[in-house]
C-alpha cells in the first residue's frame, strides 16, 4: 500500500464520487434504502478491500445483487433480507476454504454475456416508476412493474421527473464517451438537485438521512427461519461469487502484472457479507463498473478501494444534508445509463457471429433472468452450453477406415495382395473422445462394415474414453464377433486400459491372442488367419506372419 500513495489517494476519492449515486441508487432499488447502500459500500468495501484476494478491486452494492434482493424483501422483509446477507456470507467463507475459486473460470463465456445483458434489462426496468415520478407498484416481475407505472403515468402525466432522470442519464452516457475519466454521475445529480432545489419542483427525493452512520440493525428472523431462506441464500452466494470474480479477472486484465487470489476474493467477500448485514447493509459483490474506475484512475493498491470507503462515510457523516436533496429521479436515470453502459454490443455482436448456438445460449440466459432469476439463468446457460458441447465433442470423433498399405513394409506394396487383402480386412481408425455422446454412433459406423472377414480398430488416437464408451465398443465387438468377423485390437493407450479390463475386453483379446501394440503385428496376424480359412494363398502370408499369428491361424 505504500508503492504509490498518491495515486492510490487520488483513484479512492475518484471511485468515491463515482460510488456514491450508485450506492444511494442500488440501496433504494434494494428495498432496504439509500442508508443500506451507503452502509454496504462503506463496510463491505472497506472489508473487502483488506481481507479480498485482488489488490485492485472496489466492493459494495451492485445491480445484478439487487435483482436477487428485491424478491427477498418483498417475501421476507428486511429482517429476512439481512439474515440472507448473513447466510451468503457463511456460504462464501464455506466455499473459500473448500477452494473453490478455481471451478468459477468454467462458466462459458456466452453465459457471463447472456446474464450480465438480462441484469442490464432488469436493472432499467426497476427504475421506470422512480424515472416517471409515480409510486412503485406491487409486484415482483419487473416488466410488470414498469408496465403498471407506464399506464398510471399516461393516466396523470407530469414531465418533471423525467425530464430530469433523462438529463442525468444523458450526461452520464454523453459524457463517459467524450471524456470517461470525469465523473459525471455525481455532476449530473448535483446539477439537477440544485435546479430542483432552486425550482422547487415537485419531485419525490430520497428523505433525510441521519447525521452519521445508521445505528446497527439486528432485526434478524430466528433461526427456525433459515431452511426457508437458504436457497435465497445460496442464490445471493452464487452471484456475489460468480460476479466479485469476474470483476477481478477484469481487473487483471486492466493491469500489467495483478494477478487475483480466486479463494482469498471469496473469502473477503463472505467475510464482508458477514459483518455487513450486522450494521444494517445488504449483500455485497466486486463491482465491475468501480473497479474499472479504480484501475483507470491509476489505483495501485489496495489502499485505494479502502479510502473509496472511508471517503464515503466522511460524506455520510457530513454531507447527509446535501444528500438528503437528491431526487429519486435523478439516482433513476443513474441506473438507467449504468444498465445501458453493462452491455458491450460489440462484444454481443463477435459472439453472435461467431455461432448460433453462441448466440442461443445468451438469449436462453438473458430471457431466463427476465422471467425467473439469476440463478435460474445461469443454470440454463450452462446446461444449454454443456449440451451444445457435448454434442460438438460427438461430431469430432469419429471411425474412419484407413488403408491397409500405409501400415504395410514397402516390399509388400503388391497390387495383387493388397487387392486381396482389401477383400477380407478393413482397418478402422479412431479418431476422438470415445465418450457416452459420440458412443452409439460408433457402433453403428463400425457395424455397418461390410462382410469382411477381419476388422482392425486402430485404438491409439482414442483421446478419452468413458465407461459408456468402453460399452458400446463391447457391444460393437460383439456384433461383429457373431457376424463371423473377425476383431482384432491394436495401440490400446495405457490410460484406457482400466475401463477396458474393467469390463474384461482386454482379458478376453489377450486370451485369444487378438490385441497387438502396433498395426502391422495386427495385419500380419490377420493374413495368417486368411491363409489359414483358404482366403489368401501361401505366399501372401510370406515372412511377415508372426510365429503367435501362425500358431492362432492353426
Amino acid at each position: 500500500m505504500g508503492r504509490s500513495p498518491r495515486k492510490d489517494v487520488l483513484a479512492g476519492v475518484t471511485v468515491a464520487i463515482v460510488a456514491l449515486p450508485l450506492a444511494l441508487g442500488f440501496g433504494i432499488s434494494s428495498g432496504a434504502g439509500a442508508q443500506a447502500g451507503l452502509v454496504t459500500a462503506v463496510i463491505a468495501g472497506a472489508l473487502a478491500a483488506v481481507f479480498g484476494g485482488s489488490n485492485l478491486q472496489v466492493s459494495g452494492p451492485t445491480g445484478a445483487m439487487t435483482v436477487v434482493l428485491v424478491p427477498i424483501v418483498h417475501q421476507y422483509g428486511s429482517a429476512g433480507l439481512l439474515t440472507v446477507g448473513l447466510l451468503a456470507g457463511a456460504v462464501l467463507v464455506v466455499l473459500a476454504l473448500g477452494r473453490a475459486g478455481r471451478y468459477m473460470a468454467y462458466v462459458p463465456v456466452p453465459v457471463v454475456e447472456g446474464f450480465t445483458v438480462g441484469i442490464a434489462a432488469v436493472i432499467a426496468l426497476q427504475q421506470v416508476p422512480g424515472a416517471l415520478g409515480v409510486k412503485t407498484p406491487h409486484g415482483e416481475s419487473p416488466a410488470v412493474i414498469a408496465f403498471q407505472a407506464i399506464r398510471g403515468f399516461t393516466a396523470h402525466p407530469h414531465f418533471a421527473a423525467p425530464a430530469v432522470a433523462c438529463a442525468v442519464a444523458a450526461a452520464m452516457l454523453l459524457g463517459a464517451r467524450f471524456r470517461p475519466a470525469v465523473p459525471f454521475s455525481l455532476l449530473a445529480v448535483a446539477a439537477v438537485t440544485v435546479v430542483v432545489q432552486i425550482t422547487h419542483l415537485d419531485i419525490a427525493t430520497i428523505g433525510h438521512l441521519p447525521a452519521g452512520l445508521p445505528a446497527p440493525s439486528l432485526a434478524f428472523l430466528s433461526p427456525s427461519a433459515i431452511p426457508a431462506l437458504l436457497p435465497s441464500a445460496l442464490a445471493v452466494a452464487a452471484l456475489a461469487a460468480l460476479e466479485s470474480l469476474m470483476s477481478a479477472t477484469a481487473a487483471d486484465a486492466m493491469s500489467v502484472s495483478e494477478r487475483h487470489d480466486s479463494d482469498r476474493e471469496l473469502f473477503g467477500q463472505g467475510l464482508a457479507n458477514l459483518v455487513t448485514p450486522l450494521f444494517g447493509g445488504v449483500a455485497a459483490t466486486g463491482a465491475i463498473a468501480r473497479t474499472a474506475v479504480n484501475v483507470r484512475s491509476g489505483g495501485a493498491s489496495r489502499l485505494a478501494a479502502l479510502l473509496h470507503a472511508v471517503v464515503l462515510a466522511v460524506i455520510v457523516f457530513a454531507a447527509a444534508p446535501l444528500v438528503a436533496g437528491i431526487p429519486l429521479s435523478a439516482l433513476a436515470g443513474v441506473l438507467i445509463a449504468t444498465a445501458i453502459r453493462m452491455v458491450e454490443v460489440g462484444s454481443l455482436r463477435a459472439l453472435a457471429r461467431s455461432g448460433r448456438g453462441e448466440a442461443l445460449i445468451m438469449a436462453l440466459t438473458a430471457a431466463t433472468t427476465l422471467a425467473f432469476n439469476l440463478v435460474a439463468a445461469v443454470i440454463a446457460g450452462l446446461v444449454l452450453s454443456g449440451v451444445l458441447a457435448l454434442r460438438a465433442v460427438a461430431n469430432a470423433a469419429h471411425a474412419e477406415q484407413v488403408p491397409l498399405h500405409a501400415d504395410l513394409p514397402p516390399a509388400d506394396h503388391h497390387e495383387e495382395e493388397q487387392a486381396l487383402l482389401g477383400e477380407h480386412i478393413v482397418a478402422y481408425r479412431l479418431d476422438g473422445p470415445l465418450l457416452f455422446a459420440a458412443a452409439h454412433r460408433f457402433l453403428l459406423e463400425l457395424t455397418e462394415a461390410a462382410q469382411v472377414k477381419v476388422v482392425i480398430l486402430r485404438m491409439s488416437r482414442i483421446s478419452a474414453m468413458d465407461a459408456s464408451g468402453a460399452r458400446v465398443l463391447e457391444d460393437a465387438i460383439d456384433r461383429l464377433t457373431h457376424r463371423g468377423t473377425l476383431v482384432l485390437i491394436s495401440g490400446v493407450r495405457d490410460t484406457h486400459r482400466p475401463r477396458l479390463e474393467a469390463l474384461g475386453i482386454l482379458h478376453r483379446f489377450h486370451t485369444t491372442g487378438r490385441i497387438f501394440t502396433t498395426t502391422p503385428e495386427a495385419i500380419a496376424f490377420a493374413r495368417a488367419h486368411l491363409h489359414g480359412a483358404g482366403l489368401l494363398p501361401a505366399h501372401a502370408t510370406g515372412e511377415h506372419a508372426t510365429p503367435r499369428a501362425e500358431q492362432a491361424s492353426r
